[in-house]
C-alpha cells in the first residue's frame, strides 16, 4: 500500500434516503476519497466510533436518532470528539442552521446543494481539523456509553438553558427517553435531572448578579425561570437570601460568590 493511499481521507456519510448516499458516494469518490455510509443516525454514532473517519457528512432528519442527537452524542465521546461534522439537510431556516451548529457541527449545508459547493467546505474543515482548536468545553474523556449521554445532555442544558425544552424532549435531543435520562443522571450525577437543572440555573444566576449589571428580572429570564417571583423563591431556598440582596451582598467583604457550576461528567461516577 503506498503512502499516498494511506493519507486518503476517510468521510462518513450519514443519511437514511438512498439516493442521497449513493450521490453523495459519487461525488466524493470521484474526489478520490475513501467513503463509508450509514442508514441511521444510531448506526453513524456506532460506526464513528470504530471507524474514526476524518469528517462525517451528516443528514438532520432521521427517523428513531435524528442528526442534532447524534452530533451531540459524537460530541460528548472521547473517541469521535474531534471529529468535523458538516450537517446536510433540506431544513433550511435560519433557526435550524444555528441548532445544528449550537450541537457541535462544523458547518451546515442546506439541499439541495451544489457538488462544487460541497467539496469546497468538505476540503476546507478537513485541512481545519488537522490544526489546533481551542473550545469553549473540555475535551471529552470517556467513552463509556452511559457517561457520553449524560455529558451530551449536560452540553445541552447549560447551552439552552434559558429555554429548555421538558424531560421528554430534552431527552429526545439526545437521542434516549426521559427514565432512563433521568435515571442515568441520578447514577452518574446524584441527583435528578429537574435537580441538576435548577441548581446550574442558580449558580449562573449568582455569576450573573456578581459580574454584571443585568436587572434581576433579566437575570431570571435568561437562566429559565418564567417569573421573577418564581426565581426569587428559588434563589433564596438555595442562597438563603434573595437576589438583590446577594447582589448587594457581595460589596461587603464577608460574602462569597458563586461556587463553582457542575461541570461536563468526565468520568463514570462508582
Amino acid at each position: 500500500m503506498t503512502s499516498a493511499a494511506v493519507s486518503v481521507p476517510h468521510i462518513l456519510v450519514v443519511d437514511d434516503a438512498q439516493f442521497e448516499q449513493r450521490l453523495l458516494v459519487d461525488i466524493l469518490t470521484e474526489c478520490g476519497y475513501h467513503v463509508s455510509v450509514a442508514g441511521s443516525g444510531n448506526q453513524g454514532y456506532q460506526l464513528a466510533q470504530v471507524e474514526q473517519p476524518d469528517l462525517i457528512l451528516l443528514d438532520v432528519r432521521m427517523p428513531d436518532m435524528d442528526g442534532m442527537a447524534c452530533c451531540r452524542l459524537l460530541q460528548a465521546n472521547r473517541t469521535t470528539h474531534g471529529i468535523p461534522v458538516i450537517f446536510l439537510s433540506g431544513a433550511d431556516r435560519p433557526e435550524e442552521k444555528v441548532a445544528g451548529l449550537m450541537a457541535g457541527a462544523v458547518d451546515y449545508i442546506a439541499k439541495p446543494y451544489a457538488a462544487e459547493e460541497l467539496l469546497a467546505r468538505v476540503r476546507i474543515h478537513l485541512n481545519l481539523a488537522q490544526r489546533v482548536r481551542t473550545a469553549p468545553w473540555p475535551e471529552p474523556t470517556s467513552t463509556d456509553p452511559d457517561a457520553v449521554l449524560v455529558g451530551a445532555a449536560q452540553r445541552f442544558i447549560a447551552d439552552n438553558l434559558g429555554e429548555l425544552p421538558g424531560l421528554t424532549e430534552l431527552a429526545r435531543r439526545v437521542g434516549t427517553y426521559r427514565e432512563r435520562l433521568n435515571q442515568l443522571f441520578r447514577q452518574q450525577l446524584g441527583v435528578s435531572v429537574f435537580a441538576y437543572v435548577r441548581e446550574l440555573r442558580i449558580t449562573r444566576a449568582m455569576t450573573l448578579l456578581r459580574d454584571t449589571d443585568m436587572d434581576v428580572r433579566d437575570v431570571a429570564q435568561l437562566v429559565g425561570f418564567s417569573t421573577a417571583a418564581n426565581f426569587a423563591t428559588a434563589f433564596r431556598e438555595r442562597a438563603g437570601t434573595t437576589p438583590s440582596a446577594y447582589r448587594d451582598g457581595l460589596r461587603g467583604p464577608e460574602l462569597p460568590g458563586p461556587p463553582p457550576p457542575p461541570g461536563l461528567l468526565q468520568e463514570r461516577r462508582h
